[in-house]
């Protein structure tokens, strides 16, 4: 009896779950098919039924977190707060102590950058849909100023590059005013008077 649709989607979702947290634990080169399917709890076998390479796994996985962010709001219950408000929340969840905790679940923009710089084309394009999508809400909480969507650029790279550099230090104290600094700037960008 073949399995069913639903099935087959929850087991690809195994797929990408491990393969996400150990890509961000580990990196793309160092992480086999192998160990991708004894983590998900399944055999090398059935690898190819939902996937035609570690390529299209990796760019599956830095795609996935748009979906599966465990720190994002849930606003299933209550409408989502004005762009500027959901723009400050992003900003102190992302820099925060929490998610710079949890590597399993570091957001690709941050953990996996010369990974994907050196992958295929379908991991580049995640990445970029993953940048794209972060610059949005900056970009919403900026809509009419001047100069909105190049703050809403830089507010992401100093989101990414505070936390990339604070993940590549042994100095806890270090680690945490990187962070800090990145996101003080961030917020003078988001505030700064329509130029």
């Amino acid at each position: 009896m073949p399995y069913t649709s639903e099935h087959k989607a929850q087991t690809r979702e195994r797929i990408v779950s491990a393969a996400r947290r150990l890509f961000n634990r580990h990196g793309f080169e160092q992480v086999s098919i192998d160990r991708v399917m004894l983590e998900a709890g399944l055999t090398r076998g059935g690898f190819y039924h939902h996937f035609d390479s570690k390529d299209a796994l990796y760019a599956a996985a830095v795609a996935s977190f748009t979906s599966c962010n465990p720190f994002r709001p849930d606003f299933r219950d209550v409408p989502p707060p004005a762009p500027r408000q959901l723009a400050r929340m992003l900003l102190d969840v992302y820099l925060s102590d929490e998610v710079f905790d949890n590597v399993d679940h570091h957001c690709p923009l941050y953990a996996l950058p010369g990974d994907v710089a050196r992958a295929g084309l379908s991991p580049q394009k995640a990445y970029t849909q993953l940048i794209r999508n972060l610059t949005e809400v900056y970009a919403a909480a900026l809509a009419g100023e001047a100069d909105g969507e190049q703050r809403a650029q830089a507010i992401v790279a100093l989101c990414v590059g505070g936390m990339v550099l604070a993940r590549t230090t042994d100095d806890a104290a270090l680690s945490r005013s990187l962070r800090s600094a990145a996101r003080r700037q961030a917020l003078a960008l988001l505030d700064a008077p329509d130029a």
